[in-house]
Formats: structure tokens, C-alpha cells, sequence
């Protein structure tokens, strides 16, 4: 049978499986999918005029049917699943890039798209639904992939996304607060991130970091456990020294020293080139292979994203947790530019306890903020503001709205080897507004401002 979740991309023979999701609930489409020529139903509940099968949950119907009928292509690849507070997007996307680089075909899904090597095409989320998890496994497998990296949010777990899947690697970068609004308390949020662990395959290993407070969460007894990071660990940094160029540091391995050299900057930029080292080592890569092909490796677009304007730098980041704030700050900080300006906002209809925390490490952080919008929802943008600046002391910011006119004023504060962080977004190109997605790209706003500046 061929079995279809969307009811409009039905033709007659199909069937017609009703997934109640987030903000819709396929059982509302059954009857359309009779009239797209569906001659079989399975749902959760009801009766209709083709023949129906009722079970007790659609979605894991299709995690063992998508198992079942997979289950050669599956046989066939390597599974690699990353999860984290942060880190998680340049984590994957090194680790893909990385592989190609040693001359295995690997393919990355996450938030900035689905990659072969190259771009494929953008994604509606972080972790796709299952169903459209398996074609792109099966699009990467056609293409000859051995192995998918994948990002994989507490969400996606939580709604099933991964739901029936078995993993070869599964990695844990950190947990700082993050969708509060979603999980409640932070160990709920962990135990979303700690079913991955539990997917992995018997053979399987879990590469951990040794630094991470919620460590325990995911250093499971059943799993074959690899960890890292600065204290003591099996992938231990003994020592990083970072430019304005490049970040240089020394990792130890079986009381060996080993030294790469990367052009990402920054000490949590080491810990996710850790992650790409320790899983190509386990992977049977030599440390020199290794080291030789990391100064060739580059953030995804829209992490550490570089524009450099006359003797200043303008960073475009998608850093939008206290903790990403803060880590970004202090690596620009340590590279001691004259001033270090901020433009960022909060997003609306999310964790509202995290916006003053953000705001404070801002205002404390750097000379000068711009609050702007940040895909307000459907929350009023004033609302926003206002929670952010609850009782912050220091009156270092002004708040601009429109956030193309807040990044223009960010860029007339620049003079003289001074650095512009534009936070938030990164990669996005829309800004949600209610129920409108507006086209809007941060570093595309850089960009057509200083053509402007330079006519």
C-alpha cells in the first residue's frame, strides 16, 4: 500500500494515515482524502466510507510502518544524532562538512536545511516529522550517503519525530535554559533530550560533555559512553589561544597532545570542534587526517557570520539563549575591540523568564544595545520590551522597533576597530508577525547598507 499523511497529495490507490500534530489534526482531512481518490483510512477514531482501520495511536503506526518498510535502506546507514541547549547547528553541520572532507558522502538535516555537502533546501523545523524524516534519508541514500547528521530538539522528540529511529552516535552538547515555556522545568527538558540516548543501537556510543551540569541525564549505564571537553574527559582540551582570525588549541587523547588549528573563534566553538574530532576518531580517522583538514572547515551560515566594515567587524549570530548571549559576548570581548555594540530582541509566545536575563548580560556585557523586533508572533512587541528591561539598572539601550533601521543605527556607532553583534536570527530569512512571514535576512540588511554607505 502506499501510504500518504497529507491529504492533498492523495491520488487514487492511496491510503490515507490521520496524524494528529501540533496546530492541525489529519482526522480533519479524512474526507478530503476521499475525495482525492483514497480507498483506505487509518485513524484513531471514526467511521467512513472507504475501508478504516482504527488503532490506538497513528503516530506510532507510521514510526513501525516506516520502520518496517525502510528497514533495508536503514540497515545501510549510519545514524548521528545531536542534541543540546546549543551547539547543536555547527556541531552537525562541522561533523557533515567534515566527513565530506575525509571522503565519506554524509548528509546534514537541521535548522539551517537539509545539506549534501551543498544545500539542498531549506526545512519547515529543526527535527522534520518522521514521515518526511524518511525521504530525506531515503533522497541522501539514493545520492550514495553513508551517513546522516542530524539535529535533534526536545520538541522533535517530544512530538515523535524520532519516534521508532535507532542510532549509531548520539551526542549531548549542553543544557541551558531554553523553551521553559514548552517543558516547564529544566528536568523535564533534559528528560525530552535523554530519549535519544535511549534510542541508540546496541553497538551504539553516546559522546557526552564531561563539562555540562545535567551530564548525568545522559551518561546512561546501557550505552558505551565517550566524553569531552576541558575538564577530566577521554577528548580533553588542555589549552586553546584564540585572534581575531583563528582559535588554536591542544587536545589530549590516551595522555597523547594533539593541536588543531581552526578559522571558527571562541571557547565554545572548541567544544564543538571537539565533537567533530572525537566522532571522526571513533569513527576510525586518524588525529592527522583530522588536523589537516580543520583549517578547511567553516560555521554554518548564521553562526559567527563575518562582515568587516572599513576597521570594524559585524557579526550576524543566532544566538538567542542567555547562555549563547553570553558565551558570544565574551569571545568578542576577548579579542578587546574599542566597542562592542548589540542589536537583538526576544521572540514573542515564548519562555518570557529568560528576556530580562538576556538584557542584563547585554547591558552588562557591551557599551551599547538596540532592542528590536525578534519574531514577535503573536505577542505584542512592547510586551516584549517591556519584560526584557524589568529591572534592568543600566540605561545603556535604546529600542528601536523596525529592526532594518536598528541594525542601520548599529553600523553608524561603529568608528574604529569596533565590533556590531546582530543577534537572534542568524540564518532566518522571515520575520513572523502574527500569522505573516515577512522576508527579512540579517546579514542581507548588512549587506544592502554598506553598498549604500560605500556609493
Amino acid at each position: 500500500m502506499k501510504l500518504k499523511v497529507d491529504s492533498r497529495k492523495v491520488i487514487p490507490g492511496d491510503t490515507f494515515l490521520a496524524l494528529r500534530g501540533v496546530d492541525s489534526d489529519g482526522h480533519q482531512y479524512i474526507e478530503k482524502a476521499i475525495e482525492n481518490g483514497a480507498i483506505k483510512i487509518i485513524a484513531e477514531e471514526g467511521s467512513y466510507a472507504v475501508e478504516t482501520e482504527i488503532v490506538p495511536d497513528t503516530r506510532a503506526y507510521l514510526a513501525t510502518y516506516l520502520k518496517d518498510y525502510y528497514h533495508d535502506m536503514l540497515s545501510k546507514l549510519q545514524l548521528i544524532g545531536i542534541t543540546g541547549t546549543n551547539g547543536k547547528t555547527t556541531s552537525a553541520f562541522l561533523l557533515h562538512k567534515a566527513f565530506y572532507q575525509v571522503g565519506i558522502k554524509a548528509a546534514y538535516i537541521g535548522t539551517v536545511g537539509f545539506y549534501m555537502d551543498e544545500k539542498v533546501r531549506s526545512l519547515n523545523n529543526t527535527t522534520p516529522d518522521l514521515y518526511e524524516l524518511y525521504a530525506l534519508f531515503e533522497e541522501a541514500y539514493k545520492q550514495g550517503c553513508k551517513i546522516i547528521v542530524m539535529e535533534v530538539s526536545s520538541q522533535g522528540i517530544a512530538y515523535g519525530r524520532i519516534e521508532g529511529l535507532e542510532f549509531d552516535l548520539a551526542i549531548f552538547t549542553n543544557l541551558t535554559q531554553d523553551h521553559l515555556d514548552f517543558h516547564k522545568s529544566m528536568g523535564n527538558y533534559a528528560l525530552a533530550k535523554q530519549q535519544l540516548f535511549k534510542q541508540l543501537k546496541k553497538d551504539g556510543l553516546a559522546l557526552i560533555n564531561a563539562d555540562d551540569s545535567y551530564k548525568e541525564y545522559f551518561l546512561l549505564d546501557q550505552n558505551i559512553n565517550v566524553t569531552y571537553g576541558f575538564t577530566n574527559s577521554d577528548y580533553q582540551v588542555i589549552d586553546y589561544q584564540m585572534t581575531n582570525i583563528d582559535t588554536v588549541f591542544t587536545c589530549r587523547y590516551h595522555d597523547e597532545l594533539y593541536t588543531f588549528d581552526m578559522s571558527l573563534l571562541g571557547k565554545y566553538n572548541v567544544y564543538n570542534a571537539l565533537v567533530t574530532i572525537a566522532a571522526l576518531h571513533e569513527y576510525g580517522v586518524s588525529f592527522d587526517k583530522i588536523r589537516s583538514i580543520f583549517p578547511h572547515l567553516s560555521a554554518p551560515v548564521g553562526r559567527m557570520d563575518m562582515v568587516r566594515y572599513q576597521t570594524n567587524t559585524i557579526i550576524v549570530d543566532y544566538a538567542h539563549t542567555p547562555d549563547a548571549i553570553e558565551k558570544i559576548l565574551r569571545t568578542v570581548g576577548e579579542v578587546e575591540p574599542e566597542h562592542i555594540y548589540v542589536v537583538f530582541g526576544c521572540t514573542g509566545d515564548r519562555d518570557r523568564l529568560k528576556r530580562p536575563i538576556m538584557m542584563e548580560l547585554v547591558t552588562n556585557l557591551a557599551d551599547y544595545a538596540i532592542i528590536t523586533n525578534d519574531d514577535p508572533h503573536d505577542e505584542d512587541p512592547k510586551q516584549i520590551v517591556a519584560d526584557m528591561i524589568d529591572g534592568i539598572e543600566k540605561e545603556n539601550f535604546e529600542v528601536i522597533l523596525d529592526r532594518p533601521k536598528a541594525i542601520a543605527k548599529g553600523i553608524s556607532l561603529l568608528k574604529s576597530h569596533d565590533v556590531l553583534l546582530i543577534l537572534g536570527k542568524g540564518h532566518e530569512e522571515f520575520m513572523i508577525v502574527k500569522d505573516k512571514k515577512i522576508p527579512m535576512n540579517d546579514k542581507k540588511i548588512v549587506e544592502d547598507l554598506l553598498k549604500e554607505y560605500q556609493r
